[in-house]
């Protein structure tokens, strides 16, 4: 039996491939970023042909690190950046136009107009989700009605629509040749179309929206089956078998399978999901109701999930938009020489605000400045507001769950920010612990398709592999997070009601 699993982690800013072994252990990774195309404020895009070259190649670059073939790799898995939304020729494979990414916020004005009467909860009962620019449900709407002969050539069947698993997913097994058109439950609960319930799309919800049912990919589980790898690619017959969008992937890569266990992944966005089981919970604190998973033959599993737009896209922001550092690790260093942020509080609304306020309308704010602060100041206040963004997510899933929550598992590329896990821990007043495999999302992919492949015999299988890494206790005197809370939040209050009819 082949003695490797792949992982394709198609992410909002890389695309990664790799490698792991029985033990849940890293093998062998490539990796490549894509640009980051920002035509007008407030939208964001990626070219899709772009972002499946680079598949290609990061899976290539995997490959030969670990000195593996395709007779060495059991199954690929996939995971991707969840509500970024494509739309294509079943018959050519291009796309109509470039990916609209979930961060992009130009279908506000389309969200109010389908709440109505309804508000924005219109949709909410039967998805779990508020009517917000976040979801691919509008992005989609917006691309049938804003792209010339968009509309007309998908009522007559030419296209196709899906999140980005599966337009890789249709890509890997063949494209225009056959391509499995498929997602799975955890994908399809974050477009607006999706029954929580039934776990198939909504004909009243997607009538409306004015969206044709033709474009949209049958839903299957996360764990199964869904095709082979197709033509000349290196990893030809190789099984696709698992699809997770990446904030269940990382979920499922943490072993996070029973009622009340909690990860918050620390990546482009930060994402805060507590497994709630079989049961759909209804928050009333600002959280969103989602699919977890759903492993082939057996009942779906739901979550609660706070989601926050903006983390480390911030230091890239630094990075790219204003030249304060050259990379996140030197962000991390110019952060250390300060020993707080002198005051500044820094609010990435740049999306808005998600979880736990959901206003659209706020805008990025940097305020308490002196001329005292530095740019190392600066620095600093842009780690600490993912530490303070995730606190109140966090306080949200106390109101809602029934046992407070008493560590928090982490994961993603910031977790291996010392400082910033410590002052994670001091903002919580709880426990914050890194597994020793801190890349779950990718991890969680494989997982799912080890199991469909019987790479894994079943999740005690998986869950054995869990390690702890680390764990930070708090440090910080209550007295002193409550005033650093209570200066965010006159921060956070800043950036509210900036966009109005004639800002843009």
């Amino acid at each position: 039996m082949p003695e490797f699993v792949m992982s394709i982690d198609q992410g909002t800013t890389p695309t990664r491939a790799m490698v792991f072994d029985h033990a849940g252990r890293t093998v062998a990774s490539g990796r490549k970023e894509h640009r980051q195309i920002l035509p007008r404020p407030g939208w964001v895009e990626h070219d899709p042909v772009e972002i499946w070259d680079n598949v290609r190649e990061v899976v290539g670059v995997a490959l030969s690190r670990a000195g593996l073939t395709r007779y060495d790799t059991a199954a690929v898995g996939l995971t991707n950046q969840r509500e970024t939304t494509v739309v294509w020729d079943r018959r050519t494979g291009l796309p109509v136009c470039n990916a609209i990414v979930w961060q992009d916020v130009r279908t506000q004005q389309l969200c109010d107009e389908l709440a109505g009467g309804g508000g924005p909860d219109r949709f909410r009962a039967v998805t779990g989700l508020p009517l917000s620019p976040y979801f691919s449900g509008t992005k989609l709407k917006w691309i049938l009605d804003n792209v010339p002969g968009v509309r007309a050539r998908a009522e007559a069947g030419e296209l196709l629509f899906g999140t980005v698993d599966s337009w890789v997913l249709w890509n890997l097994t063949g494209g225009p040749d056959g391509g499995v058109h498929a997602t799975d439950v955890t994908n399809a609960s974050r477009t607006l179309f999706m029954d929580l319930r039934s776990l198939q799309w909504d004909e009243a919800t997607l009538a409306g929206s004015g969206v044709p049912p033709a474009m949209l990919p049958p839903i299957r589980s996360s764990a199964e089956v869904y095709g082979t790898v197709h033509g000349s690619q290196l990893l030809r017959m190789v099984p696709v078998a698992g699809i997770l969008g990446d904030q269940q992937a990382a979920t499922f890569g943490q072993a996070a399978f029973g009622r009340g266990d909690a990860k918050n992944t620390y990546g482009t966005g930060c994402f805060v999901v507590v497994n709630t089981g079989p049961e759909i919970v209804s928050s009333g604190n600002g959280l969103l109701t989602t699919a977890a998973y759903r492993i082939a033959g057996q009942p779906p599993q739901y979550a609660l999930e706070g989601s926050i737009a903006v983390a480390g896209s911030l230091i890239q922001w630094l990075r790219d938009n204003l030249g304060i550092v050259g990379s996140a690790a030197e962000a991390e260093a110019l952060a250390a020489t300060v020993p707080d942020s002198g005051g500044a509080y820094f609010v990435p609304a740049f999306s808005g605000l998600f979880a736990p306020y959901w206003r659209p309308e706020a805008r990025g704010a940097l305020v308490g400045l002196t001329r005292f602060v530095t740019k190392a100041h600066i620095a600093r206040a842009a780690l600490e507001a993912t530490a303070f963004q995730t606190r109140e997510v966090l306080d949200a899933v106390n109101a809602d769950a029934p046992a407070p929550l008493r560590e928090l598992k982490v994961d993603g590329g910031m977790v291996a920010n010392d400082a910033l896990m410590q002052f994670q821990a001091d903002i919580l007043g709880v426990p914050v612990v890194r597994p020793r495999v801190a890349e779950t999302t990718a991890l969680g992919a494989a997982y799912a398709a080890g199991l469909a492949a019987g790479y894994w015999s079943g999740l005690p299988d998986l869950a054995a592999n869990w390690a702890e890494d680390r764990r930070w206790e708090p440090r910080m005197e209550n007295a002193e997070r409550e005033r650093r809370l209570r200066l965010w939040k006159k921060a956070v209050t800043r950036t509210f009601d900036w966009v109005d009819a004639d800002v843009r």
